[in-house]
């Protein structure tokens, strides 16, 4: 008798926690069904109907996806492949600089946190003041890069108002701005868990500097390294305020990339069928690529308690 009370109050206390813990996530799982996947199940429905605001949505099927990859839509490949490539330029720069940037500054050295203050400070520019900054830093005529340029003797690029010249300079923008942020930050936390027992006894063994890093301190910290990367590449993917604000896509589409093209199909054009599939294009490389990299990690990764 006594057993089957003490289950019973066992039972009614784990489902009293059990609904208390439904109620404190209730806040975020409604926010996710209104404001997250319905409207992911809205834009499927639309990326399958041809549509603009105050018009009725008519079924098309799969058309808005064949238009895009048959070429019908002229900017749809190279809007992407530009993507592609200020993505792997931004992912690979900014992950090695952001990673020798940690390294620096986790040597013990006087000034060390000042230091690291001032790495951090470009990424607390919000996108629009660092786009507007580099526009004048980067004018042609009278910026002050060309001006510098101009007094050691050298004639500065068109930079943003070049096509030659408007790509590079929106990843070296990224690239200023990114590598002393949050991955740095994420990285110096992952040298400073590396223990330090290691390095002695590889020092007693003989090895040098180099033989230390490469064989200690990368498998290590391989799975922070994973985290920088995944998120570099959905970051550098989503490129956009960046480009719009500084370049708008120009000079000659030289800055046009993925999202930007979505953004003027939608609100420029107002044909939200076709973006709303263009969305769902870019979430399925976003999900290839996040999983095709997470399940080669297991290749490189170092996982202690795996």
């Amino acid at each position: 008798m006594a057993a089957t009370a003490h289950s019973w109050w066992k039972s009614s206390t784990q489902r009293r926690e059990a609904l208390e813990g439904y109620l404190w996530i209730s806040p975020w799982v409604i926010g996710f069904l209104l404001f997250t996947l319905g409207p992911m199940i809205g834009s499927l429905y639309l990326s399958m109907t041809t549509y603009k605001i105050g018009g009725t949505p008519e079924w098309i099927g799969l058309d808005n996806y064949v238009r895009a990859f048959s070429g019908q839509d002229k900017l749809f490949w190279n809007s992407l492949w530009r993507t592609v490539y200020f993505a792997v330029a931004t992912v690979i720069l900014g992950t090695v600089g952001s990673l020798l940037a940690a390294i620096l500054l986790n040597q013990n050295v006087r000034g060390r946190n000042f230091y690291r203050a001032l790495f951090y400070l470009p990424s607390l520019t919000p996108v629009v003041a660092l786009a507007i900054l580099w526009q004048w830093l980067l004018q042609p005529q009278v910026g002050f890069v060309n001006y510098t340029l101009y007094q050691l003797g050298i004639e500065g690029p068109g930079w943003l108002t070049s096509r030659q010249w408007a790509l590079p300079s929106l990843i070296l923008i990224s690239l200023w701005a990114g590598i002393g942020g949050g991955r740095m930050i994420i990285f110096l936390a992952g040298l400073q868990g590396v223990p330090q027992e290691l390095y002695e006894s590889a020092e007693l063994d003989g090895a040098s500097t180099l033989q230390r890093f490469f064989n200690i301190t990368l498998p290590m910290i391989s799975p922070v390294i994973l985290f920088n990367v995944l998120l570099g590449v959905i970051g550098s993917f989503s490129v956009f305020a960046l480009a719009y604000v500084a370049t708008d896509g120009g000079p000659s589409y030289a800055t046009y990339f993925y999202v930007l093209h979505l953004y003027y199909s939608a609100f420029t054009y107002f044909q939200m069928g076709y973006a709303s599939a263009l969305a769902w294009v870019f979430f399925l490389i976003i999900f290839v690529l996040s999983f095709i990299q997470i399940k080669t990690s297991d290749r490189w990764v170092y996982y202690e308690f795996s």
